[in-house]
């Protein structure tokens, strides 16, 4: 099995690439209509450019993941009795438990190597829907997105929040040394975009732990399409990336007053992301460390978000979350001078006065 390139100037070959259709950073375009969308998955019809609102999922139960991967279900059921586990059961098991295979195996009266096979093939299905389910900037027409991130702290024109994460792995039988982060710690670093709802609208998951957050985003097709202007609005972003026209950054050392306002409604409302990959990870037990090769844990991830996305158009009930604060990161890139300009302006227009004081002036000019 092929694993991560022989660098940190590479990503994996065998994992998702943002830049093809079934990237992890994909998102709708002309290609979309090829995405396969069986009707026992989605209960009505369902249409490239319907909202989260508009999908009707079916009762979460081992045929829906199992109907778009027919052979699976007809493979297994022509080899083992009715009583045995159906594919879908044993791959959901591994994901939200995190538990070993041999573990499954024994719950299910069935061998690791089937456990193994099974949890390939359903997340290898699953990833072909991620280009239905991870949408940027969403589903929701434009307007509705920046509007929900503005009720958060009243920052204006954001279309998305991200962070990177780093999902621990065994260390790889090659090029070790580029999984290690700066924790010591073996790991696939994954960039995460979400929306004010905690729905994943982007994902890159296919980056050695040693590749820095501003680097990931830098090459990504996302970045492109941003400073391309395809898309109006920015991210929020931590100090781990510089500062763009495109990507807010807080101030590194605000003034007191509307300096120090922006970077509270910036804090507050970039605090989305940190509590999305909580959620991720809190109901995805697996993603505490996963033992298998760098290709697999990057199609492992994929599944996982594409899961997650499930769960929350469904309205499934929140997982316990336990935040813990995010490390400080040591490499602070430098801010781009057009990003300071642009920075400077939102904070001079929308966080000279208070928020109290801004519903003051409203009430009076209405």
């Amino acid at each position: 099995m092929a694993e991560c390139a022989p660098s940190t100037s590479s990503a994996c070959p065998g994992s998702i690439n943002s830049s093809a259709p079934t990237g992890a950073g994909a998102h709708f375009g002309d290609k979309a209509h090829l995405l396969p969308i069986s009707g026992a998955v989605l209960e009505g019809s369902v249409g490239v450019s319907s909202s989260p609102d508009d999908l009707s999922m079916s009762r979460c139960h081992h045929g829906c993941l199992c109907s778009p991967y027919p052979g699976l279900l007809t493979e297994w059921s022509s080899r083992h009795s009715s009583q045995s586990p159906v594919p879908a059961c044993v791959a959901l098991r591994f994901v939200a438990n995190g538990s070993f295979l041999y573990n499954i195996g024994d719950a299910e009266h069935i061998s690791k190597a089937t456990v193994c096979r099974i949890v390939r093939k359903v997340c290898l299905t699953l990833k072909r829907f991620l280009l239905f389910f991870v949408v940027f900037p969403g589903h929701k027409p434009l307007r509705a997105i920046k509007e929900e991130f503005h009720r958060i702290a009243g920052f204006p024109n954001v279309v998305g929040c991200i962070d990177g994460t780093h999902i621990p792995i065994n260390a790889p039988s090659e090029n070790e040394g580029d999984y290690v982060n700066r924790r010591s710690i073996h790991s696939i670093n994954v960039q995460i975009i979400c929306d004010a709802s905690h729905i994943i609208t982007n994902v890159e998951a296919k980056w050695p732990g040693s590749v820095h957050d501003s680097r990931i985003y830098r090459v990504s097709t996302l970045s492109n399409r941003l400073q391309c202007g395809e898309i109006d609005g920015f991210l929020l972003g931590d100090r781990g990336y510089p500062c763009q026209p495109t990507l807010m950054t807080p101030y590194p050392e605000p003034a007191a007053g509307p300096q120090q306002r922006f970077n509270v409604a910036h804090c507050r409302t970039r605090a989305r992301v940190e509590m999305t990959i909580g959620l991720l990870k809190a109901r995805f037990q697996c993603l505490r460390h996963l033992r298998v090769t760098p290709e697999r844990a990057c199609d492992i991830i994929v599944a996982c978000v594409v899961l997650h996305n499930i769960a929350i158009i469904r309205g499934e009930q929140h997982p316990a979350l336990q935040i813990q604060d995010p490390e400080e990161d040591s490499i602070h890139p430098a801010d781009y001078q057009d990003g300071r300009t642009v920075r400077d302006r939102t904070t001079n227009h929308h966080h000279h006065t208070t928020t109290d004081e801004r519903k003051k002036l409203n009430k009076c000019k209405s």
